[in-house]
């Protein structure tokens, strides 16, 4: 039970004893599925090597749990709006941490890939829940305080998560998935305890479980296909599972249409500018999927590095949006979104061309520092305004839908881009022990990754036209920058004022 008063508008004060355990919660909570979806990219190459599994394996531990989670995000806010925030929060975080237990004791690859599926279900549970406590839990000034206290906390543990990460894969593994367990428990133990519980009163009775199920389908048979194809021997029958992935998304868009309350609201897509907006996310997000899961693995089995400088190569990326995602965000709101969604994908590309050049001779003050700065500098120009034109370009009562919708799309793009690219680049075939030939296909992989972000630019200079605050008809959110600087390079942010608005 939730102790202290709690009043009808959230009523929670920052600084109050009780204000600090909500706080602890949910960015603890938050932290724990942001950081597994990246930690785990340093611990590739150790488990390739203890499993003697193929990069298609290596994969399939990545995509199993970016599958489920993509698919059932939606879902799992519109639980936590209907059966209770907190709950399915609680739930979520019992979920993953019992999923990191069979991660952490999985005797091969295709049992890790099975618990990985299934953390990704806890992950959905829980990840959306985390800003919509804070949302529903203070009030006013204190609500927003509230948010830049989680958004700088979550930037500082994605700071230090590599850190943590590298340290504990150089001394096993299976750490990486064991530590969630005591940290899940003070989450839940928090969560209980001391924050309070809240609901949407207003939101659809009907839950679009048809949806649901059509796109875990379409997305998982899609998945499935396309990295089936980049293995050698396999033959053009895997390619019918494309088409039923295809004809699955397909029927997803029509239930759409159809559901009293829609997962997407086919509404939102009338703005030519959110659409746009998502295109954009869709490539830009596609090429940071394969860079971040290929740069860490390439690092150890082409360059030679142990996991901990491994995994802090990229920290200069993280470092940088933290110092300069509030500048950018104010530049946005003075020459508009478009300049710098052109620029952030062109910057990013030129430095995912400079990794292309890391070798196996490769120093990190010459090499790969320089390509991780410029990479991190594109990205600091592009992820907040995209943010910030996602929300903008929706009608008040869709925001938080808006914003749930563009990050399914982001890690949907990442989810099918780490299927495909791969193997296009001819790393289907290759395990972590050949060297050459995963620095073969690294190369080509970046040149492909350099290629969809340019393809991001040329969208956003082409189809990006109004400027922040400029409405299309209809009754608009007016967002402050500031709102909107927290975006992971996994997924952007789902609006914490927004959560818990769903389709009437």
């Amino acid at each position: 039970m939730a102790r202290g008063p709690v009043l009808p508008d959230g009523g929670l004060r920052m600084g109050t004893p009780q204000g600090r355990w909500v706080l602890l919660a949910t960015v603890l909570g938050s932290s724990l599925a942001m950081l597994d979806a990246t930690v785990v990219n340093v611990a590739l190459e150790r488990i390739g090597t203890e499993f003697d599994a193929g990069f298609t394996g290596l994969q399939w531990t990545v995509n199993a749990y970016t599958l489920t989670l993509a698919s059932l995000i939606l879902m799992g806010g519109s639980l936590g709006d209907r059966f209770g925030r907190r709950r399915v929060f609680v739930v979520g975080t019992v979920w993953f941490a019992a999923a990191s237990l069979l991660c952490g004791l999985a005797p091969d690859v295709g049992t890790l890939v099975a618990a990985r599926a299934l953390q990704g279900v806890g992950g959905a549970l829980l990840t959306p829940g985390s800003l919509a406590l804070i949302s529903a839990s203070f009030s006013g000034a204190d609500r927003a305080a509230a948010v830049g206290a989680w958004s700088g906390l979550g930037g500082v543990a994605g700071a230090v998560g590599p850190f943590v990460g590298g340290w504990l894969v150089g001394v096993d593994w299976r750490l990486v998935f064991l530590l969630n367990l005591p940290l899940a428990a003070v989450v839940v133990a928090v969560a209980v305890r001391h924050v309070p519980e809240s609901r949407d009163p207003e939101a659809a009775r009907s839950l679009d479980w048809q949806g649901t199920a059509l796109v875990v389908a379409g997305l998982g048979a899609l998945t499935y296909g396309l990295t089936a194809a980049g293995e050698p021997g396999r033959g053009p029958g895997v390619w019918g599972w494309v088409a039923a992935g295809l004809v699955a998304l397909a029927g997803f868009a029509v239930v759409q249409r159809r559901s009293p309350a829609p997962l997407v609201t086919p509404a939102l897509f009338a703005s030519r500018q959110f659409t746009a907006a998502n295109a954009v996310t869709l490539l830009v997000y596609a090429a940071l999927g394969v860079v971040f899961v290929l740069l860490v693995l390439h690092l150890q089995v082409v360059a030679g590095f142990d996991p901990l400088p491994a995994g802090t190569a990229v920290l200069p990326v993280t470092a940088l949006m933290l110092l300069f995602s509030a500048r950018v965000g104010a530049l946005a709101q003075q020459v508009g979104p478009r300049p710098l969604l052109t620029a952030g994908p062109l910057v990013a590309a030129a430095g995912v061309l400079l990794m292309a050049r890391i070798g196996p001779d490769a120093g990190y003050l010459t090499d790969v520092l320089p390509a991780t700065a410029v990479f991190g500098a594109g990205l600091t120009l592009l992820v907040a305004p995209l943010t910030a034109t996602v929300l903008d370009s929706a009608p008040d009562r869709l925001a938080g839908v808006a914003s749930g919708v563009n990050n399914a799309v982001a890690r949907a793009a990442g989810l099918l881009a780490v299927a495909v690219v791969p193997a296009a680049a001819g790393l289907g075939g290759v395990g972590v022990g050949d060297p050459a030939a995963f620095g073969a296909g690294f190369r080509t992989a970046m040149l492909v990754c350099a290629g969809l972000l340019l393809a991001g630019a040329l969208v956003a200079a082409v189809l990006v036209r109004r400027p922040l605050g400029t409405p299309e008809p209809g009754p608009q959110r007016r967002l402050p920058i500031e709102e909107c600087l927290h975006c992971g390079v996994t997924g952007p942010q789902v609006h914490p004022a927004a959560m818990g608005e769903r389709t009437r």
